[in-house]
């Protein structure tokens, strides 16, 4: 139950509850119940996607302390990945370099993706660089660190990340989002018009822009991952409607009955703008809308996100 409680966002204040609730059974029918190695995973895993830092950090050291466990390296990739959501980056980092494991990928590619979120230009280039050591023919630390480069303005960086990228080979898998509908799958990447729906698609997200901009939303133009001198806003806006997620969210919102939830899965992390405009957009609709990305479920519900935008 704890582990269950533990993968579900919403739920993850549960998997707290339900060890204090082994511990009072315990007590109260002297049943021995002793939280296992496992156990501290999960919780700490809960601490992590809540932000509970301070309760993290008591978890791991009662799990030492208090039940003779001893931290092995998921442990470790639990509290680092507590530490960096919370923007505590330089913490996780001298754990990252001090724990009694050989840090692997797991372990900065976490880093890597909080210095993105957080905006940390120079540890995001150390566990980048650390990153391709581990394994140089990984396309993510260095499509994160062109992202990061177009963040900042610093154009010759991102020619210079892409220019290496090429020389080695190495390819950026595209954004693809999908959704299951009448018993067929439906594939959607950006700026791919092949569905035969697309014209109707487009129509509706400008219609849905300009409905959810009425009632709050900014187009975060940072996503649209283009120079700011060789595109007008316009065209930035543009871009970022065009989106697989978007363009599946909105397949999906036409294609079903009023009220019906919509499930989009994406190969890749859910970008910032689309999980923001996908809050708008689910208080606009009136719809449940669940995109389950590369690293979580994310249920847009009235407006709001199960992750509590913290992700």
């Amino acid at each position: 139950m704890i582990s269950c409680y533990s993968r579900d966002d919403e739920l993850s204040e549960e998997a707290l509850h339900c060890l204090k609730q082994m511990q009072l059974s315990d007590q109260m029918i002297r049943v021995k119940m002793v939280p296992t190695s496992i156990t501290f995973i999960a919780l700490l895993s809960a601490c992590a996607h809540t932000g509970q830092v301070e309760e993290g950090r008591r978890y791991f050291n009662r799990m030492i302390n208090e039940f003779g466990i001893e931290p092995e390296a998921e442990h470790f990739s639990c509290m680092i990945d507590l530490l960096s959501r919370a923007g505590k980056l330089g913490e996780a980092k001298r754990l990252i370099e001090t724990m009694p494991f050989t840090p692997g990928m797991a372990a900065w590619a976490t880093l890597l993706g909080a210095c993105r979120k957080h905006g940390k230009m120079e540890l995001a280039e150390i566990a980048a660089n650390e990153l391709l050591q581990l394994e140089p023919t990984n396309a993510t630390p260095y499509v994160v660190l062109a992202n990061m480069y177009t963040d900042f303005g610093k154009w010759e960086d991102v020619a210079r990340v892409r220019k290496l990228m090429r020389d080695r080979g190495i390819k950026k898998l595209p954004g693809c989002s999908w959704l299951e509908l009448h018993n067929r799958v439906h594939v959607f990447v950006a700026e791919d018009n092949s569905h035969p729906m697309m014209k109707e698609i487009h129509d509706y997200l400008d219609w849905m822009v300009l409905k959810i901009k009425h009632a709050g939303y900014v187009p975060d133009l940072r996503f649209a991952l283009v120079k700011g001198d060789e595109t007008g806003e316009g065209e930035k806006e543009t871009r970022l409607r065009h989106h697989s997620e978007k363009l599946a969210v909105a397949f999906g919102l036409l294609s079903t009955t009023d009220g019906a939830p919509i499930v989009v899965m994406k190969n890749l992390r859910i970008c910032g703008d689309c999980h923001n405009a996908m809050k708008y957009i689910s208080q606009i609709s009136c719809r449940k809308i669940t995109v389950r990305d590369a690293n979580r479920f994310h249920c847009f519900e009235r407006g709001n996100c199960s992750c509590g935008d913290y992700w």
